[in-house]
């Protein structure tokens, strides 16, 4: 399904865009460009071959809500930088990322359309997602795209993309229910179709588990705004910028076992690394293996962190 080999073009919209190569464009957040938004893009990638067109997905710069109340933490599944490697990856040829001011917030659908898309972006077919709105307050819907569309020479269509895992909807939104409540990402293969991962920089700690005989690597999430899941032990993957991907161990919390009050991410990796202060690392969680406890002594935590251990080799090596 993906195609690392094509190379992407990144656009961040200016009052200077005007794209000659007329194409087949969806526009939404994409956050976490899941199983749904894939099923959307391979419509465009279908329809754009077939109409002899490119590719592109339309995107913003921040979640929109953010424009209107700073204060606002949109708990992201992708980073803009992760969602550009999954979207190159998938076959999209141009990615546009909107820059989403007041200006353009004010911008209603049709004028959207007429201004962005047609005069700027040179969109021919317009791929709607299910229950996607745009425009100033989101007023206006598919059937108004529709006609604005057909003045502008847009064909507009609607992609369905409510798929179901079960019982659940794949949606960012049931995504990260799922993560930050419960830590389930053993789920996410299924509705990303990846793991969930996060990277950050290895930062110094207080060297707890170094002492405990297991020393951990103290990772700063490089957003701020990257969702986190649930408190807990987790079995990952872990790979340093450039090396390879080593088995590792997780703790997501407050250890309570120590008195701490403030949340940390610590990754105890199973092979040695030396000393990797200031480096990048990356995780991906495949499974969640208990929650976050007191425990009564050293010795008690120490005993867990062991069968922890071998639980994540066990997992990690099936």
């Amino acid at each position: 399904m993906f195609n690392f080999a094509l190379k992407m073009k990144t656009i961040v919209l200016s009052s200077e865009t005007k794209l000659a190569v007329p194409c087949v464009a969806t526009i939404g957040s994409f956050d976490g460009v899941h199983r749904g938004h894939q099923l959307v893009i391979r419509m465009v990638l279908e329809r754009a071959q077939r109409l002899g067109l490119s590719p592109m997905v339309i995107t913003f710069d921040r979640q929109p809500r953010q424009l209107f109340d700073p204060d606002f933490r949109p708990q992201l599944l992708s980073t803009l930088q992760e969602k550009t490697v999954c979207l190159q990856a998938l076959g999209i040829e141009t990615l546009v990322v909107l820059p989403f001011t007041k200006e353009m917030a004010a911008l209603s659908a049709e004028a959207f359309m007429r201004q962005v898309l047609h005069q700027q972006l040179n969109v021919k077919v317009l791929l709607t997602g299910y229950d996607n709105r745009f425009g100033h307050n989101r007023s206006e819907g598919f059937d108004d795209y529709v006609r604005y569309g057909n003045a502008l020479d847009i064909e507009v269509l609607r992609g369905d993309v409510e798929l179901m895992d079960g019982e659940t909807a794949v949606s960012s939104t049931v995504i990260r229910r799922l993560l930050a409540e419960g830590g389930r990402v053993e789920l996410m293969p299924d509705v990303l179709t990846r793991y969930y991962a996060l990277s950050g920089r290895i930062v110094a700690g207080q060297h707890i588990g170094h002492e405990l005989g297991f020393p951990t690597a103290n990772l700063e999430p490089d957003d701020r705004d990257k969702l986190i899941p649930a408190s807990g032990a987790y079995a990952v993957w872990a790979t340093l910028e450039g090396g390879e991907r080593l088995p590792a161990m997780m703790n997501i919390g407050m250890r309570p076992t120590f008195e701490g009050h403030s949340r940390t991410l610590e990754v105890h990796i199973l092979k040695e690394v030396g000393d990797i202060y200031g480096q990048r690392l990356t995780v991906e969680f495949v499974s969640r293996l208990r929650s976050e406890r007191r425990f009564d002594s050293r010795e008690a935590l120490m005993a867990q962190l062991r069968q922890d251990r071998l639980a994540v080799l066990d997992l990690l090596n099936r």
